[in-house]
């Protein structure tokens, strides 16, 4: 019986184990490498999109502050997609394409990403541009003329002139109408006497300058009157008026540049002053005067479509901490994985090593391997270990073979020369008695060496058989009546009983000689007035031939070595008690070679049973 493994011990479940363990192992550090950096791989990407979109808002709503339409904006938009790499398309409200960086006829993604309107923009464009809803590059009316624009940046030289002569660093920024301011970059080193000095640009006047930095030019004067009469409507209409309490003034002081031009004032508590009106609906009409009086020089209101580029490279480089992460987890892995494999390896590798020790030493020694374990490994051990004993018994069974030959030829050939040797000599005359005995010794030589002359050819698989179809019946009543006179002789009777659907497509002369064997071993071990049986069935798809004896049977422990070569029960090997030890392996190969199996069944003082099971084979269609 085949030993069964436990499960846990199987080789393929060792195996499987330790792959699923690594598989396991490198799954679950490659998610979390693939989380932590790809998380912060997209955070960084967001951003850098984010920022990104903000600024190309911001180019596109800077176009629209300045222009009074879209008509020039595809080379922009097309600059701005090669710079950022992203589709960028621009429609109106109503979807018609006003410029579009992607091929003609390409769908637009599903939703916009903003709208650019440069009097409505609700996200940063610029400095200022969430306090008052409007971008602060447009100026519309207040942008200054070329020569007011001259006459400003002369006098804001000359006071970043005044104050470098005193080792103040100032600088000259412009507003986007074009007016200049000196920016003193850090006013506390500035005493109070050098910027009354070189001219205040903090609201302090002097005589030179004050009316030029600090006051509007004409081109914003006009500008600031035509905005006071569009939001007088709205304050009236909120019980605020311009010309009582509340004034409208352009700051031009710089401090707040961008949102904080506009000023809604009102006369001080005290009279003697203005202060900054902190009324929110004032602020409001203001606002959305500015709207009104902007809405000619600036650009519609666009949707903005933003989508993915043509760019085939990474939108991100990946970080160095992620690069070590990477490089940490996967030398990780790789260790986990050589250190396990490295322990699997040398239990697999052990009992396999000592097996091959065992294997290269020489045959005579019959090593045996050790087994330490119930795997796979443990039996194979087994396995060559049993073919070790197997390979010993092979050797002696050789060894036995070769004397048991020695002995079968030798009896005969020396009963032979004996005889001729005193017939040589005139001690017996070459009587008739004489030559019969010498022929019977001859006949067994012959038969000594057809049979081994049998056992080569099957050995070596030239054993040749000539199929054709036997009935059962006729062959066991040619091998009866063959035999017919040994078993009278020997006072055994001899009986056949054979069904008449038993066929076979088989050698008769080989068949015959199988049975043959088997009678005779039969007839030789039956005492006087026992019977001999032969039987002939069909047995499903095969048919079974069967030769019964009532002598005195094979002993358990004998049973097996029926078959083998030169194996007789009586060790003397007496002629008088057996044959050659031939005739059984003889028969096993003859049935094998017809695709059939041998087999013997017995108990002791009850006979013994030899069954051949073959092919059946169909009837001929002649014979009803």
């Amino acid at each position: 019986m085949k030993p069964r493994i436990p499960w846990r011990k199987r080789l393929l479940v060792r195996l499987l184990f330790t792959s699923v363990l690594i598989a396991v192992c490198s799954v679950a550090a490659t998610a979390w490498l693939a989380v932590t950096t790809t998380t912060s791989a997209l955070e960084e990407e967001q951003g850098q999109d984010l920022a990104a979109d903000n600024k190309i808002l911001a180019q596109l709503s800077g176009y629209a502050a300045d222009h009074a339409d879209w008509t020039g904006v595809q080379h922009t938009v097309r600059a701005l997609a090669a710079r950022t790499g992203r589709r960028i398309a621009l429609t109106t409200p109503d979807r018609t394409l006003i410029a579009d960086s992607a091929p003609h006829d390409t769908p637009l993604p599903p939703r916009p990403a903003a709208a650019v309107d440069p009097l409505h923009t609700d996200t940063y464009t610029e400095f200022g541009a969430q306090l008052s809803g409007i971008d602060p590059r447009a100026v519309g009316p207040f942008l200054l003329t070329a020569q007011e624009r001259a006459k400003l940046e002369a006098v804001a030289q000359k006071v970043r002139s005044c104050f470098d002569r005193f080792g103040i660093h100032a600088t000259v920024q412009h507003t986007p109408s074009g007016r200049p301011h000196v920016i003193v970059d850090d006013a506390r080193d500035a005493p109070l006497e050098l910027k009354v000095g070189c001219g205040n640009v903090y609201g302090e006047s002097t005589a030179d300058t004050s009316d030029a930095l600090d006051f509007p030019m004409p081109t914003e004067t006009k500008a600031l009157k035509a905005l006071t009469d569009l939001a007088r409507p709205c304050l009236r209409a909120r019980d605020l008026d311009l010309g009582a309490e509340l004034s409208l003034t352009y700051d031009t002081t710089g401090r707040n540049p961008v949102s904080g031009a506009f000023l809604v004032t009102r006369k001080s508590t005290d009279g003697k002053g203005i202060e900054r009106t902190t009324d929110q609906t004032a602020k409001n009409c203001v606002t959305n005067a500015r709207r009104t009086q902007l809405e000619p020089y600036v650009a519609p209101a666009a949707e903005l479509f933003l989508g993915i580029g043509d760019q085939t490279a990474p939108r991100f480089d990946m970080s160095r901490a992620n690069k070590t992460k990477i490089v940490g987890a996967a030398g990780l892995v790789l260790a986990v994985t050589v250190a396990v494999t490295a322990v699997v390896a040398t239990r697999l590798v052990r009992p396999l090593r000592a097996l091959t020790v065992a294997a290269r030493q020489p045959p005579e020694l019959h090593v045996r391997a050790p087994v330490r374990t119930r795997d796979e490994t443990g039996l194979l051990a087994e396995a060559f270990n049993d073919l070790t004993e197997r390979r010993e018994r092979l050797e002696e069974q050789r060894k036995a073979m070769v004397s048991d030959i020695a002995h079968e030829l030798r009896s005969p050939l020396t009963n032979i020369r004996g005889w001729l040797e005193v017939t040589r000599d005139g001690v017996v005359d070459p009587d008739p008695a004489l030559l019969s005995s010498l022929h019977e010794e001859a006949l067994v030589l012959q038969r000594i060496i057809d049979d081994l002359q049998d056992l080569a050819a099957a050995d070596a698989g030239t054993l040749r058989v000539h199929r054709e179809q036997v009935r059962a019946a006729d062959l066991l009543d040619q091998v009866a009546a063959a035999h017919r006179v040994a078993a009278d002789a020997a006072g055994v009777a001899l009986l056949t009983d054979a069904q008449d659907t038993a066929w076979l497509d088989a050698d008769p002369v080989r068949m015959r000689q199988a049975l043959g064997n088997l009678v005779s071993n039969a007839i030789r071990h039956t005492p006087a007035d026992g019977t001999v049986t032969l039987t002939a069935r069909r047995d499903g798809s095969d048919v079974l031939l069967t030769v019964t004896d009532t002598g005195k049977g094979i002993a358990p422990d004998d049973l097996p070595h029926v078959f083998e070569r030169f194996w007789r029960a009586e060790k003397s090997r007496s002629r008088r008690t057996g044959g050659s030890g031939l005739g059984l392996p003889i028969v096993r190969h003859l049935v094998a070679a017809h695709d059939g199996t041998a087999e013997a069944r017995s108990e002791p003082g009850k006979g013994a049973e030899f069954t051949l099971r073959l092919p059946a084979a169909e009837a001929p269609a002649d014979v009803s």
